[in-house]
Parts: structure tokens; sequence; C-alpha cells
């Protein structure tokens, strides 16, 4: 057997990892705390965003309809927590967290929005 004939290509694979993510309960409703680093208010109205800790980071990102919503100004070192859903961007193959809401640590104000 060849290996080229049991091999997906770039494309297949990114797709088969979004659908199993997608499937995932847990990854689709999540909350997760961080600060907020490399924040940029696109001119669209998304926002997107690298939430960290002392160890690891993710890639977030925060559609119009979502951010409009929140009711604070998010800036590079506020701590926040999100929550959104886990999924891929099957172009660049990479997961992040879309965003929905958003607040930050130690207010409570978003889930009665949601």
């Amino acid at each position: 057997m060849k290996y080229e004939e049991a091999a997906v290509s770039v494309t297949e694979l990114n797709k088969y990892i979004k659908q199993k993510i997608d499937n995932d309960e847990y990854l689709n409703n999540l909350l997760v705390k961080g600060e907020i680093s490399n924040f940029k208010n696109h001119y669209t109205g998304h926002l997107y965003f690298t939430l960290k800790d002392e160890n690891c980071l993710i890639k977030c990102v925060m559609f119009k309809s979502y951010a409009q919503k929140i009711n604070f100004s998010p800036k590079d070192g506020a701590k926040v927590v999100v929550f959104g859903a886990i999924s891929v961007f099957e172009r660049d193959g990479v997961y992040q967290i879309y965003v929905k809401a958003m607040e930050e640590q130690g207010v409570r104000r978003f889930i009665s929005k949601i």
C-alpha cells in the first residue's frame, strides 16, 4: 500500500478535528478565566485577543453581536471570565474560543444576558 493512497488532505483533517470538537458538549458551553493580552478591537466591531494564565494561552474571538453586549472596555492586562465555545478555524487549523459573553473577574453581570 502506498502512503499517498491512505493519506487524508489537510482540509479533510481540519474538518474532522473541527467536527470532533464541535460535537463535544463540554467544549460548547465553557467558562474560562484568564488575563487578556494582544487585544484588538477590529474596525468591524469584532474583538480579537489572547486569554492567558501563568502557563498557557488560547486565542479568542468575540463577534460584534456579542461584543456590543459587554458593559466594560476590555484591554490588555484585564482579568476576565469568558463564556463561549471552542471550535476550529479550519483554514488555519487553529482552535480558539468563540466568546459569547465576557465579564471582569469579580463582577457578576452577564449570566442573565446570554
